[in-house]
């Protein structure tokens, strides 16, 4: 595979936009997509996941999607492999790879490397979540936060996940998460592709607020709540896999389990979304070599150069 071969990688926060953007550069462009999304690889989260429909796969498939089944487990490492093996195989027909989504630590891994981290301990696993059933992921957050502040501050005090992962790191390295991350492959690592790392920001983030709303009200339309409703009917689903955490999926299963009304999972689930938004809008900002386009200045026109620029090299 030719070392300049050129892979367009088009980021930014939900509900911005993206995929809209991803068609209209489908249309003009030999560009096959490939999915950047944490929750879409499963199958069975659709609505809530925002997943495109039949009717757009129809005109643009997206390659890593519904590639799992609830019960597993996908990580920023198989993704990377996964990713380079189907853009390779897009390359290879002579088409460009377009990568589209909002999962930061993804583009990362696949553009910077993966971080020198240990594997996961159950023991370790199971010792954090008996502490925080006590005393609740807020007190393991705030411990996290004395050992490596910097993760705390980048960190949700609701996403005990992330908060986990951390604490579990610190225990079996010895040294904080945050300092890991920062030597990614041992330096070894290079992207095989030429890339256009592009992001696609709402300048007014009140109508981003308003649209992330508007969205979650559809998906709620849709038939949001069956949906997850139906996952949880299958039986062989637990809360804490990484499917049911994700953004909307974990307040709505608290309102089917009896843990929430309603109308609290419903804020909840368009608070955690916004939350979500935000944390992608500072990975965004601290992501090098990326090309900012504001979603009111025409971007389908601005990227068309920009790639045609990319192809003549």
């Amino acid at each position: 595979m030719p070392q300049r071969a050129v892979a367009i990688l088009l980021m930014g926060p939900t509900a911005s936009g993206k995929t809209d953007l991803a068609l209209k550069l489908v249309s003009r462009f030999p560009c096959d997509i490939v999915s950047v999304d944490s929750t879409q690889v499963y199958r069975g989260l659709d609505i809530g996941s925002a997943k495109p429909g039949p009717d757009v796969l129809a005109v643009a498939p997206h390659r890593l999607i519904d590639i799992l089944d609830p019960t597993e487990t996908y990580s920023a490492a198989r993704f990377r492999d996964d990713a380079l093996r189907e853009m390779a195989s897009i390359h290879a027909q002579g088409r460009i790879p377009l990568l589209v989504g909002g999962t930061g630590l993804y583009f990362r891994a696949l553009t910077q490397g993966l971080s020198l981290l240990p594997a996961a301990d159950p023991e370790i696993r199971t010792r954090l979540e008996a502490e925080a059933a006590v005393t609740g992921w807020a007190e393991l957050h705030r411990r996290l936060a004395r050992v490596d502040p910097i993760a705390a501050a980048r960190i949700h005090p609701n996403d005990p996940q992330r908060i986990q992962r951390a604490l579990e790191v610190f225990e079996l390295a010895g040294r904080p998460l945050s300092e890991l991350q920062r030597r990614p492959d041992a330096g070894t690592w290079k992207f095989p592709f030429r890339s256009l790392k592009l992001a696609l920001i709402p300048r007014d983030r009140a109508v981003l607020r308003d649209r992330i709303q508007r969205r979650f009200m559809t998906m709620l339309e849709q038939g949001f709540e069956r949906e997850v409703r139906d996952l949880w009917a299958r039986g062989d689903l637990t809360p804490d896999l990484p499917a049911l955490r994700s953004v909307g999926y974990r307040q709505m299963l608290n309102y089917l389990l009896g843990a929430s009304s309603y109308t609290d999972a419903v804020e909840r689930g368009i608070i955690a979304t916004r939350q979500l938004a935000k944390r992608q809008m500072t990975w965004l900002r601290a992501e090098p070599d990326c090309l900012v386009l504001f979603d009111d200045e025409a971007p389908t026109e601005r990227v068309s150069l920009l790639i045609r620029r990319s192809l003549r090299g």
